[in-house]
C-alpha cells in the first residue's frame, strides 16, 4: 500500500482474509485498500461486516462515516456514528471527531445530542461544552448555547482561541452597555498571551456588541481594529479576482448535458454575502416539498476540476461525473423533495457551469445597497479563506463590483433562469417578495407555515438575527457609520 500497489495490497490482504476469516485488522486493512482503489461498493460491504461482527469497533464506524459523507448519505453517516455510541464507549477524543464531522454534515441535531449525552454523564471538558454551545446556537437553542459557552470560557483558557466570546455575542441584541459581556470581552483584551486570530475575534465581539447599543464610534473603533489585525494574517488577491471575473464574461462552455432530470430542480441563492441570502433560504424551506442545504462547497470544488477539461469537445463523460456527485451531496439520503436549495454566494462565479450540469436549475441573485453589504461584510468576522476581501473596504468594493458584472451578463444570456430578489423589498414586503419569488419557481400555492424552521440548523453568521422577526433597521445603515468611516462613501450602488 504504501509503494501504491493497491492491486498488490488487495490480493495479499484477501489471501490473508481466506486464511484468518474472523481478523478484524484484516478486514479493515482490505476495505481501506478497496475504498483507495475506487471500489467503494466492496468497502461499504467490509465494513459493514466488520460491524455486524463487532458493532464497537471504532475505526471500522469512523472509515464507513466518512465513505457515506463521500457519497452524500448524511443520514448513514449519523446513523453510523450513533451506533457506534449505543454499542461502545469511545473516549473524549473520538467524541469530539465524531462531534465534529457530523457538524460538517450538516447533522448538527444529532451532533449536539452526542455532546449532550457526555455532560449528561458528568464530562467536564470545556472543549465539549464549547462544541455544544456552538451546535445549540445554530439550533436555535440559544439560552444552552450562552450556559454551555459560559462553562467553557469559565473553566479553559484556551476558549477566546476557539472564538467563544464571539460565539456569545451573537447569541442576542444588547439593549445597554451594562450587560457583563463587555467588561468581560475588554478584559480579555488585556490578555498577552492571545493569537491574532482570538484578539481579532474578540474585537468584532467588541464591536457588534457596541453597535448593538447604537455606540457607532466606539464600534467603528473596535471594527477597525479587528479588521487590521485579522486582515494583516491575510491577503486578498485583487488582481486575481479580477482576471478570474475577466475569464469567466468570456468563457464559452460546453452544450448543455441532455439528461436533465424532470422530479427535482437545484436552486441556487447566489450574491454577495451579508445580502440577504439566509433570510431568504429560510422562507422559501418553510414551502412544502422543499429542502434547503445551507451552504454546500460542491460546486466550487466540482468547477475546479472541470476547469482544464472544458476545452475539450469530449468532456461530457466528466460533465457527467460531476453533475453525479454533486446532486448526490444536494439531494442526499432523506426524505426526497421537488425543490433542494444550495445558498453558497460564490456560486455566483459557477452559473454558466451550473446550467451546464443542471439545464433545470433556478437561480436566485440576491443583491443588497452596495454601502450597506460592505458595511455588514466588514463588520462580520470570517474565517480565514472564505471571504478574505471583507477586511478592506476597496477590496470589498472590487468585490462587489466584479459580482454585480457577472451576474449582469448571466441575467443577460439565461433570462428565464436567472431572478434578482433586492434586500431591501425583500425586508419591506417579506410576503409579497417571496411570494412572488416562490411563484417564478413554480412552489406550491398554499401559504408557509409560520414557525416551522425551529428544529432545523443554521450554520451562517446570521443564525441569530434569522430566527428573529424581519425587520428594517439595517436599510441605510451605513449612513450611522457614515461619520467615523468615511471609506464607505466612495462605495458607489452601481
Amino acid at each position: 500500500m504504501l509503494c501504491g500497489d493497491m492491486q498488490g495490497a488487495r490480493s495479499v490482504l484477501e489471501e490473508g482474509l481466506a486464511a484468518l476469516p474472523q481478523s478484524p485488522e484484516l478486514m479493515l486493512a482490505l476495505a481501506g485498500a478497496s475504498l483507495q482503489s475506487g471500489r467503494a461498493a466492496e468497502a461499504e460491504a467490509l465494513l459493514e461486516a466488520l460491524l455486524a461482527r463487532s458493532p464497537d469497533h471504532a475505526a471500522a464506524s469512523f472509515l464507513l462515516a466518512r465513505l457515506l459523507r463521500e457519497q452524500g448519505r448524511m443520514t448513514a453517516v449519523a446513523h453510523a456514528l450513533l451506533s457506534l455510541f449505543r454499542n461502545a464507549h469511545p473516549d473524549l477524543e473520538q467524541r469530539l471527531d465524531a462531534i465534529e464531522l457530523l457538524d460538517d454534515c450538516g447533522r448538527q441535531a444529532e451532533a449536539a445530542s452526542l455532546c449532550e449525552a457526555a455532560i449528561a454523564a458528568g464530562a467536564g471538558d470545556p472543549r465539549l461544552y464549547a462544541h455544544a454551545g456552538a451546535l445549540a446556537a445554530q439550533l436555535g437553542q440559544f439560552e444552552r448555547a450562552r450556559e454551555r459557552q459560559e462553562f467553557a470560557l469559565a473553566h479553559d483558557a484556551r476558549a477566546p482561541e476557539w472564538h467563544v466570546p464571539l460565539g456569545l455575542a451573537g447569541l442576542q441584541r444588547y439593549r445597554d452597555g451594562q450587560h457583563p459581556d463587555f467588561a468581560r470581552f475588554a478584559a480579555l483584551l488585556e490578555r498577552g498571551d492571545l493569537s491574532a486570530a482570538a484578539r481579532g475575534s474578540l474585537l468584532f465581539a467588541l464591536g457588534k456588541a457596541h453597535d448593538d447599543i447604537g455606540r457607532y464610534d466606539l464600534a467603528a473603533r473596535y471594527l477597525r481594529q479587528a479588521n487590521a489585525v485579522v486582515g494583516a494574517q491575510v491577503r486578498w488577491p485583487r488582481k486575481l479576482w479580477r482576471r478570474s471575473v475577466e475569464m469567466r464574461l468570456e468563457r464559452v462552455m460546453p452544450a448543455p448535458l441532455p439528461a436533465s432530470p424532470t422530479d427535482w430542480v437545484p436552486v441556487f441563492i447566489v450574491g454577495m454575502p451579508r445580502a440577504g441570502s439566509t433570510l431568504l433560504a429560510e422562507q422559501l424551506a418553510r414551502y412544502p416539498d422543499v429542502r434547503h442545504r445551507g451552504e454546500l462547497p460542491w460546486m466550487p470544488t466540482l468547477a475546479a476540476r472541470l476547469a482544464p477539461l472544458l476545452a475539450d469537445k469530449d468532456c461530457a463523460a466528466a460533465m457527467q461525473a460531476a453533475a453525479a456527485t454533486y446532486a448526490a451531496q444536494l439531494r442526499q439520503d432523506d426524505t426526497p423533495a421537488r425543490w433542494y436549495i444550495d445558498k453558497q454566494p460564490h456560486n455566483f462565479m459557477h452559473v454558466d457551469l451550473i446550467l451546464a450540469l443542471f439545464p433545470q436549475a433556478r437561480i436566485i441573485h440576491c443583491r443588497r445597497d452596495a454601502r450597506d453589504n460592505a458595511l455588514s461584510l466588514w463588520m462580520q468576522s470570517f474565517h480565514p479563506g472564505t471571504q478574505d476581501f471583507a477586511f478592506d473596504f476597496t477590496d470589498i468594493d472590487t468585490a462587489i463590483r466584479g459580482s454585480r458584472r457577472l451576474m449582469a451578463h448571466w441575467q443577460r444570456r439565461y433570462p428565464q433562469a436567472v431572478y434578482e430578489v433586492r434586500y431591501e423589498d425583500l425586508v419591506q414586503d417579506i410576503e409579497g417578495s417571496v411570494g412572488a419569488l416562490a411563484g417564478w419557481l413554480g412552489l406550491p400555492g398554499t401559504a408557509p407555515a409560520a414557525g416551522t424552521m425551529d428544529n432545523r440548523a443554521i450554520s451562517t453568521a446570521s443564525l441569530w438575527q434569522a430566527r428573529q422577526p424581519v425587520h428594517t433597521r439595517s436599510l441605510e445603515r451605513w449612513r450611522q457609520y457614515a461619520q467615523w468611516l468615511p471609506e464607505l462613501a466612495n462605495i458607489a450602488d452601481r
